[in-house]
């Protein structure tokens, strides 16, 4: 039993210096407001952030764009981190509680089984005794004690003595007896209180195991605490160098903001001037057929660029679709335009006459392949080039403008309302 008691006694003081330590670490802990966020939501948050962010910084640096996507990224990601943060510093408090709980009920089972196995001690002795009593009953007995009781009642000198004697054996019997009664209740007792010592003793060793696994638990608890925490630190630092790289590329996105300005600005003038020198009949199509078959990612209209505090028209729309996929004419006209013009990259414009008193004129930009040369006549639906990502582009995807006297207009409102 000692040898139980001395691990017993290691076992409660690493318990509750480890307590002490978790304790000390939850007060310490310092971490932001839980926010409900779930990993799966976080990851569609930051694709969606990226996907913006790239869209908004199509004419900037690649430079910028790589920092853009890593400061959305890591924003994305810090709402599900702080609440780990947060959740972990509950999880720490509830497990050291729950440690200290099981070492208190730990500490009683110990206490109740040394009672027991005291008693039980005490019964065992009891027992001892009185199976000494009852080997003197049977040695007396193997010996020839009955035929000594016959001896003394013969050698009786009269009534009276032959009484006192037989009085004198009645009391030896009920001694044995006695005796005999005392040897079975003892042995009955410490039976009894065997079972109870052993029951005693699982029921001790049960809660010291429980014990041993809340304080697993707590040290488990911990290290994810510093887990999390280490995680917000490293995102935090993801976003810091992130700020920092993006406004060290402040004056060469700025210059590329510019370009682009200058490249709508030709592209307004070189369409202009196109409409002078031709003319052109009214246009009679309807509504546009679809250039693309894909899906939208980005509308038309005036962006803030909140990176670089920049407000910047979006000429067109957006269409995402796989590299190489065919690009269709959305209406019959004139090939206007069919070459490399910077940021659109390989970029492609056809007339299709005068709408509302302007010239109507298609635009498709990024292709990787043009199909078509200036001059030439393109038929409704007819193949003009190929999905790419070339110029200022961030992936596979067909920029389509509408644009009336060379002035872009949303296109959504010139397609099929499901863009179908």
């Amino acid at each position: 039993m000692e040898p139980k008691r001395r691990r017993f006694r290691r076992f409660r003081a690493a318990l509750t210096g480890c307590l002490s330590v978790l304790c000390t670490a939850g007060l310490l802990a310092t971490a932001p407001a839980a926010v409900h966020a779930d990993p799966s939501d976080d990851a569609r948050r930051a694709s969606r952030a990226v996907d913006r962010a790239e869209a908004i910084l199509e004419d900037a640096t690649e430079t910028a764009r790589n920092a853009a996507r890593r400061l959305e990224t890591a924003t994305a990601a810090l709402p599900s981190a702080q609440k780990k943060v947060a959740t972990s510093r509950g999880v720490v408090a509830a497990a050291s509680v729950q440690a200290a709980t099981a070492r208190r009920k730990a500490d009683a089972a110990r206490r109740a089984y040394d009672r027991v196995a005291a008693a039980f001690d005490a019964a065992q002795t009891r027992v001892d005794q009185a199976r000494g009593r009852v080997d003197d009953i049977a040695a007396t007995s193997y010996m020839g004690g009955n035929f000594s009781a016959v001896n003394l009642l013969v050698g009786a000198r009269g009534a009276q003595d032959a009484m006192d004697r037989l009085g004198l054996i009645s009391q030896v019997m009920r001694k044995q007896q006695e005796g005999l009664k005392e040897f079975v209740g003892a042995r009955y007792t410490a039976r009894t209180a065997q079972d109870r010592a052993g029951l005693a003793k699982r029921t001790a060793e049960d809660a010291e195991r429980e014990a041993g696994d809340k304080l697993a638990a707590a040290r488990d608890a911990q290290a994810a605490a510093r887990r999390a925490r280490a995680a917000v630190i490293k995102l935090a630092q993801s976003r810091k160098a992130a700020l920092h790289l993006a406004r060290s590329q402040r004056a060469a996105v700025l210059a590329k903001y510019e370009q682009a300005k200058a490249e709508e600005a030709r592209i307004q003038d070189a369409l202009r001037s196109w409409d002078e020198k031709n003319g052109g009949s009214s246009y009679t199509g309807g509504a546009l057929q679809m250039p693309v078959h894909g899906w939208k990612t980005s509308d038309f209209g005036t962006r803030y660029d909140p990176y670089y505090r920049v407000w910047q028209l979006h000429a067109g729309m957006d269409i995402a679709a796989g590299g190489g996929t065919p690009i269709h004419a959305a209406a019959s006209g004139r090939v206007v335009q069919a070459s490399w013009n910077g940021g659109y990259g390989n970029y492609t414009c056809v007339n299709h006459g005068r709408k509302q008193g302007r010239s109507f004129t298609t635009c498709y930009g990024h292709q990787s392949r043009i199909l078509v040369r200036y001059g030439e006549y393109v038929r409704r639906g007819e193949v003009i080039g190929r999905v790419g990502t070339t110029g200022a582009s961030t992936g596979f995807h067909l920029h389509f403008e509408t644009r009336f006297g060379g002035v872009p207009k949303n296109p959504a409102n010139y397609l099929p309302r499901c863009l179908c």
